[in-house]
C-alpha cells in the first residue's frame, strides 16, 4: 500500500507503473533529483496536489 510518507523514489522503484497517475496529477519533475527524496505528501505541498485524492488513485 503506498502512504504519504513513502518517498518519491521508493514508490516510483517499487511501483513504476503508477508514474503515469503522478504524471497526470501535475508531478512532471519524476526524474529531479530532489524529488527522489520527497515524501509524497511533500511533492504534493508543492505542486498543488490533494494528497489523499492522489492516494486513493494510486491505491487503487
Amino acid at each position: 500500500m503506498i502512504d504519504k510518507d513513502m518517498k518519491i523514489g521508493e514508490l516510483l522503484q517499487s511501483h513504476p507503473e503508477k508514474a503515469d497517475i503522478l504524471l497526470e496529477a501535475g508531478m512532471h519533475c519524476l526524474g529531479c533529483p530532489a524529488s527522489q527524496a520527497e515524501t509524497l505528501e511533500e511533492a504534493c505541498e508543492v505542486h498543488g496536489i490533494d494528497v489523499e485524492d492522489l492516494l486513493k488513485e494510486l491505491n487503487k
